[in-house]
């Protein structure tokens, strides 16, 4: 893709596709970003896979101009998959990136909804929890605790998105740039919630569009209990940083103006 190429309002947009043992999945996944959304150019991050996912990938990248793969030496979570691809991005001068699980559980058909929204904005956020987003073929108590996760979210970062654990984004690179993403670092699932909440205090405009999430057909899904638990230890944290930080910009105001608490 030339530079003077790319979706229209946004640029360049390259698609992170994050991979481990996903060999059922990497050809289909792939086939389907292209047709949604053929200005594209994919990037699919394998960890090493086992499976022979890597060596998939190098088959389509050798067959489709727009297909590129990056190796890692093994399995170091998502996080890290994701800070190399956007790091390949920026070397290689995109304008865009987007985050997209390799499992079909994002579909590549709303990918042009996201686009759409982040020519107004500086990021966006596929979200399952508004009105027009869905949840297919979870069982009750995963999607329960994924809805109470965000509730517990808003209220402990008193960000207001409905859906801050969401892997489906698009990010303008100067945005990546600014929160310093290098510097991020949680590595699992706890990575989408801190990219968004470095993004929110930034100041930076993030839109939410409603995308229908649908659980993986093929392959085994990564979620654990204890990636879960890490997620909410890293909030708690993270809001209770936020809070000290309020408390000490207060006192420090009010000692500024020769004021007693209270």
């Amino acid at each position: 893709m030339s530079d003077a190429e790319g979706y229209p309002g946004v640029g360049r947009v390259l698609v992170v596709i994050p991979t481990y043992n996903e060999a059922d999945n990497i050809r289909l996944i792939t086939e389907r970003v292209r047709r949604a959304v053929p200005e594209a150019d994919i990037l699919v991050a394998d960890d090493n896979s086992p499976d022979g996912t890597g060596a998939i990938a190098d088959e389509l990248s050798e067959a489709d101009d727009h297909i590129f793969v990056l190796h890692r030496a093994g399995k170091e979570g998502l996080g890290a998959a994701y800070k190399a691809g956007f790091a390949w991005a920026k070397n290689k001068g995109y304008d865009a990136v987007v985050e997209m699980d390799a499992d079909g559980s994002h579909a590549p058909e709303e990918l042009p909804k996201l686009l759409d929204a982040l020519k107004d904005t500086d990021a966006v956020l596929g979200t399952r929890y508004i009105p027009g987003g869905s949840v297919r073929n979870w069982p009750m108590r995963r999607l329960l605790l994924s809805r109470g996760g965000n509730i517990y979210i808003r209220m402990a970062l008193r960000m207001p998105f409905k859906d801050a654990t969401g892997g489906y984004r698009a990010y303008r690179m100067p945005v990546l740039d600014e929160i310093n993403v290098e510097t991020v670092a949680s590595t699992g699932y706890s990575f989408q919630v801190e990219l968004a909440w470095r993004t929110y205090q930034a100041g930076f405009r993030i839109a939410e569009v409603p995308i229908t999430f649908t659980e993986r057909e093929h392959g085994v899904s990564k979620m654990s209990g204890n990636i879960f638990k890490e997620q909410l230890l890293r909030v708690t944290l993270w809001g209770l940083q936020a809070r000290r930080e309020v408390i000490r910009k207060r006192f420090g105001k009010r000692a500024a103006e020769g004021s007693t608490w209270p």
